[in-house]
């Protein structure tokens, strides 16, 4: 699992990229079910944010200035609903790196991502 000091790091060094590139062009600034124009072979995963593979983590979401999980002003608040079920992934074409994971609902899987944003990391206890 990856520490806040390294995930803060790393969204920085991705908000620092300035190569075009089809990831960031898909605008992925909220929660998006993976666009059809990009590739999941286009990201590797480089770390975790899950805690315990064998614990089931809380479905809280953190919202205090009240956003919604879709919002693009949503924190990324790596303890809260849905962060703490992510996996960090990187473009393989630029490095940025984004937040994945895998909503299930009903009769439905669905890969979910968003890009790692700096200025809306929060390290909020639960």
């Amino acid at each position: 699992m990856i520490d806040f000091a390294h995930l803060k790091k790393l969204a920085e060094a991705s908000a620092a990229v300035t190569v075009a590139c089809s990831c960031h062009d898909a605008a992925l600034l909220a929660w998006q079910q993976l666009p059809l124009t990009l590739e999941l072979e286009q990201f590797e995963e480089v770390d975790s944010l899950v805690e315990d593979p064998y614990d089931e983590p809380a479905f809280a979401e953190y919202h205090p200035a009240g956003t919604r999980y879709e919002s693009e002003q949503a924190p990324i608040a790596p303890r809260y609903y849905p962060y703490n079920r992510c996996q960090l992934a990187r473009c393989v074409k630029c490095s940025r790196h984004y937040l994945r994971y895998n909503e299930a609902g009903g009769y439905f899987t669905e890969m979910r991502i968003r890009a790692l944003r700096p200025q809306l990391l929060v390290d909020a206890p639960l």
